[in-house]
């Protein structure tokens, strides 16, 4: 068998520090991979949470009922969970720049041949692409890298950072698609956000990063690990657990704006809001996202922090239950500008900080090795979950014209991931069977 290692890309194995030994991590958390990974991601998410906006400019040009582009959407987040494993795949078999390069390719493909579609179905059909080029430039094969790149007390801080350049993309993304969208047609945007995916596969320069570690795990191969992982009870209650994330954050992205749009109440002219300028339902959608984006940055990093002290599987549970309790006080109260902005705060809080958690417990229980195919498999069901939130939204808004029961079926399934993580054995599964370590 030729292993993984030996196959990858030539300018995977360079060394290119005198940081890290020729198959070790770095020492410092900060180091190129990282910056490369952060820059990828950050372009990558402020195009993918811009999409809710374009909800209402082409409903309206089309005359398109919402579940439409709704199911677009859902179709993109699908296809970017079906993309993860497969990316994360082709990373560790032929290298990881080249994987990323081939998402972001397909992404920028994916956008340029969206501004052209006239149809439902064509817009629904080029999502796929779009799915993909996410599924490349994403989470799953940045972190896995990330995490490859990065000691072992650095590793749950490393994806912590990572994380939260998603979010920085979600703080400047909505704000810039609402920017363009006010001064120029909807089909110019996309292929302004194609040409920043283009620019920042510049970045994969200075992405080159250690081999992974010999271990007895890491020299088992990729179909062994992950028939062994399916079979394991622990893997299956991450994997559920990260369903009802997908749900939540998909379904927030893609319908909050159209709903605060219509939903929310007027902002007073002697409010703070409209002092700094937003002075519509439609800028305070754009504006929310971007502040759950901003107030991520700080939850992710601290989940990445406290994930290296404490038991990871506790932190996810609480998170689950914070956003629970937090999404069932804002559909029960008033829809105003004030409620708006609090949801907002409390929601990005607790955004992505299941990310670094998540993809941290994958790679401490099965290794680093496959950690971008294990976590891709994980990520799908987060990515079902994406699915089942943006098309239900959109379908049981056209049957009723309120999003009401679709956001109570979004606070059950955060009630279900915050119970399922409980049995998780957090330890490495070569000690199954001995006393479990310490979390």
């Amino acid at each position: 068998m030729v292993k993984g290692s030996e196959m990858r890309d030539s300018d995977d194995r360079e060394d290119i520090s005198l940081e890290k030994t020729s198959s070790g991590p770095y020492d410092r958390l900060m180091n190129p991979v990282l910056v490369a990974g952060c820059i990828i991601i950050l372009v990558s998410f402020a195009v993918r949470a811009s999409f809710g906006l374009f909800q209402l400019p082409i409903a309206l040009e089309f005359a398109w009922p919402r579940e439409s582009f709704s199911l677009a959407i859902a179709i993109q987040n699908l296809f970017w969970g079906i993309g993860q494993p497969i990316f994360g795949a082709f990373a560790e078999r032929y290298g990881d720049r080249k994987a990323i390069f081939t998402g972001g390719v397909v992404y920028v493909v994916g956008l340029v041949l969206s501004s052209l579609a006239i149809t439902p179905g064509q817009h629904q059909f080029l999502e796929i692409l779009v799915g993909f080029g996410i599924a490349g430039t994403g989470f799953g094969v940045i972190l896995a890298v990330v995490g490859r790149a990065a000691s072992d007390k650095n590793r749950s801080m490393a994806l912590g950072i990572a994380t939260a350049a998603g979010s920085a993309g979600q703080i400047v993304g909505p704000p810039v698609a609402q920017s363009l969208l006010s001064q120029m047609p909807w089909q110019s945007v996309f292929i302004i956000f194609a040409g920043f995916v283009l620019v920042s596969m510049f970045a994969l320069t200075l992405m080159r990063a250690p081999k992974p570690a010999k271990s007895t795990v890491a020299e088992e191969p990729m179909g062994v690990v992950l028939k062994r992982a399916l079979k394991d009870p622990t893997f299956w209650f991450i994997f559920i657990g990260f369903f009802s994330c997908g749900y939540q954050l998909a379904f927030i992205t893609a319908h909050f704006p159209a709903f605060i749009t219509e939903m929310c109440g007027p902002i007073g002219t002697d409010s703070l809001l409209y002092v700094l300028g937003v002075t519509s339902a439609s800028g305070l959608g754009a504006i929310s996202i971007a502040l759950i984006g901003l107030f991520n940055i700080g939850g992710t990093l601290l989940a990445g922090w406290l994930g290296h002290k404490y038991s990871r599987k506790y932190l996810l549970a609480t998170i689950y239950l914070l956003r629970t309790l937090v999404s069932a006080a804002f559909i029960m109260a008033p829809i105003t500008p004030e409620t708006v902005v609090l949801f907002s705060v409390s929601m990005g809080s607790l955004w992505l900080a299941t990310v670094p958690l998540t993809s941290g417990l994958v790679a401490h229980i099965y290794g680093l090795k496959y950690m971008g195919t294990l976590y891709g498999v994980v990520f799908f069901s987060h990515q079902l979950g994406g699915f089942l939130g943006v098309w239900l939204g959109g379908a049981l808004y056209d049957l009723y014209n309120d999003y009401t029961l679709v956001w109570w079926v979004g606070v059950g399934v955060g009630a279900l991931s915050a119970l399922i993580h409980l049995p998780v054995k957090e330890f490495p599964w070569s000690q199954r069977g001995q006393v479990p370590a310490a979390t």
